[in-house]
């Protein structure tokens, strides 16, 4: 499979496909290289040809409750409610390919290995139907609206029940 643990040597190139492919929710370098640091285990990068195009970042965090964009998490929670999946970003002529269906699926077996029932996300840029399709669905958190509103006009809380999948 082409995606692998990311390392620190891969942060560069990273962050140059994070401002390609997320113009409209630019982060620093430093969101990357602490979440790297913070949960390595969740940190991927694609490979196609000896490039990296696509990665992806995920840890355990507090359901409800998204990281702010562009935001330092400090520590991993040590009771962590979901496992979050922070983006799974791939440039465009990588779609199409199966690539982030791999992803979501080595990422949801992951999060069950470590204990956690749930996933969960904030899909941005129309990217509900595909992450329902990896069996996400929308979820309701009263009061979360104005900080989803951060994410974007079309952003949605979702969230994927690891129990059904794999009992």
């Amino acid at each position: 499979m082409p995606w692998r643990p990311m390392t620190a040597q891969d942060l560069a190139q990273v962050q140059i496909l994070a401002d390609t492919i997320h113009l409209d929710h630019p982060e620093d370098a430093r969101v990357f290289e602490e979440r790297q640091r913070l949960y390595p285990q969740g940190c991927l990068v694609l490979e196609e040809g000896g490039r990296i195009v696509g990665y992806a970042l995920t840890h355990p965090w507090h359901f409800g409750s998204p990281p702010a964009l562009n935001s330092l998490l400090g520590e991993i929670p040590s009771k962590a409610t979901t496992y979050y999946v922070h983006d799974v970003a791939l440039l465009p002529e990588t779609r199409g390919k199966g690539y982030a269906v791999q992803a979501g699926e080595r990422l949801a077996r992951h999060a069950h290995d470590a204990g956690f029932g749930n996933m969960s996300l904030v899909a941005v840029n129309n990217s509900q139907a595909f992450w329902e399709r990896l069996d996400f669905r929308a979820a309701d958190v009263p009061g979360l609206e104005a900080k989803l509103l951060t994410y974007g006009p079309d952003a949605v809380l979702m969230m994927r029940n690891l129990a059904q999948a794999y009992s």
